[in-house]
């Protein structure tokens, strides 16, 4: 990577390594020929910086090319403008154009180029296992003192945060029915314990749901309420299934306790995004992926206070509001609000927090169309105009090393 070998020489001088707590493993860095000392081809690398600077204490972070910082925990000391493929769940950033792994210890965002998408080849975000729990609790939606319990009380925080998110959108609205004209989709809809109180608030709600069963309980409560009858459709199928039919058709997809259950949360959201109309909502609530959730959301929950039942959640398919924002993001979803939630088991309420270690809910809007879409050419140009400005930064640090 380097025309000289003098930036590596001492390993505790690149990068502060021994004093940030970050690792450096080279390999094979190809030589340049180049008067900056660099090989730019299709090297997604901006800049390194040695370690000549004084500084005492240097904190490791890579900053993408909109410029957004990407570390949620300590105050930066120094910055390095690197731009990556990928930040991975486990801390790795993974460079193509040289066999070059950097390893933090520290917490950071994932990011992707917003004008790309990963697709997933499993065809289906439904996990068969999961069908399997929930298809034994099938008959037990609509138990206020059961097992679902704790879904029933949500609907006092999550009912509201949808209803007036979307009102900030409506100049007018009917009295009594604010949801009026408003087309919804609940995903993963269970027994229809958040889409029959949407449907009272006068939206046109289709709540779909793997489990057959399911959406059985659910027509069969509907069919008590005449009015709720007309204004709520059910189906059994999964979201991958009306995406080409539904295709932006909804001024809200609602995905409440679903996203720790499907097997492939990109393509889950994006299609979400597929099925939402330009500047419509997405609102999903879930639980994050701590060591408390584990502790508290599974330990407790299920093995001992039995609030749900055993194997009901899955520890590794948890998600943290920074991923979740990650992909929402980088499938042209603007997150506008992440709030907390707390359950208390013992009054059976839930509260809204400011802590989002363990629940919290979250509303992004779909961008668009000639927000979401980046130019082919502007990328281009920018590219190149950072890489260049980076071949004269890297020849003025290679100047001063010589001296």
């Amino acid at each position: 990577m380097w025309g000289s070998r003098k930036l590596i020489s001492s390993g505790s001088r690149f990068l502060g390594v021994r004093r940030s707590g970050c690792r450096v493993a080279q390999a094979d860095c190809p030589r340049s020929t180049a008067s900056a000392g660099l090989e730019i081809g299709k090297s997604k690398i901006l800049c390194l910086v040695r370690a000549h600077f004084r500084v005492r204490r240097w904190n490791f972070v890579a900053v993408p090319s909109h410029g957004r910082r990407v570390y949620s925990e300590n105050q930066l000391s120094w910055t390095l403008p690197i731009k990556p493929w990928i930040f991975s769940e486990y801390r790795i950033m993974w460079f193509k154009s040289c066999k070059m792994t950097f390893v933090c210890f520290n917490r950071m965002k994932s990011y992707r180029y917003p004008w790309t998408r990963l697709y997933s080849t499993s065809g289906t975000t439904v996990d068969s296992s999961e069908v399997k729990t929930f298809l034994a609790l099938a008959h037990r939606w609509w138990d206020e003192q059961g097992v679902y319990a704790p879904l029933h009380s949500m609907n006092d925080l999550r009912v509201p945060f949808i209803r007036d998110n979307l009102l900030k959108t409506v100049a007018n609205h009917q009295p009594g029915k604010p949801l009026s004209g408003m087309k919804i989709l609940d995903v993963g809809c269970g027994g229809g314990l958040l889409t029959e109180p949407l449907g009272r608030l006068g939206a046109s709600v289709i709540g779909i749901d793997p489990v057959a069963e399911n959406i059985e309980t659910a027509q069969r409560h509907k069919s008590f309420d005449p009015v709720l009858d007309e204004r709520i459709e059910y189906r059994a199928c999964a979201l991958e299934e009306i995406v080409e039919e539904t295709a932006e058709t909804f001024d809200a997809v609602i995905a409440s306790e679903v996203v720790e259950h499907v097997t492939d949360l990109e393509t889950f959201i994006q299609c979400c995004w597929q099925v939402l109309k330009p500047g419509a909502s997405l609102f999903i609530t879930t639980i994050n992926k701590t060591q408390l959730s584990y502790a508290l959301g599974i330990v407790f929950a299920e093995q001992i206070a039995g609030i749900v039942p055993k194997g009901t959640h899955t520890w590794e398919k948890f998600v943290s509001p920074e991923m979740l924002e990650s992909i929402l993001e980088s499938n042209g979803l603007s997150v506008q609000t992440v709030a907390g939630m707390f359950y208390n088991p013992f009054s059976r309420y839930w509260h809204w927090s400011e802590n989002t270690s363990l629940n919290y809910a979250a509303h992004a809007v779909k961008s668009g169309a000639q927000e979401h879409q980046v130019p082919v050419e502007s990328v281009l140009k920018e590219e190149t105009e950072e890489l260049q400005a980076t071949a004269s930064t890297i020849a003025g640090v290679r100047e001063e090393v010589k001296k």
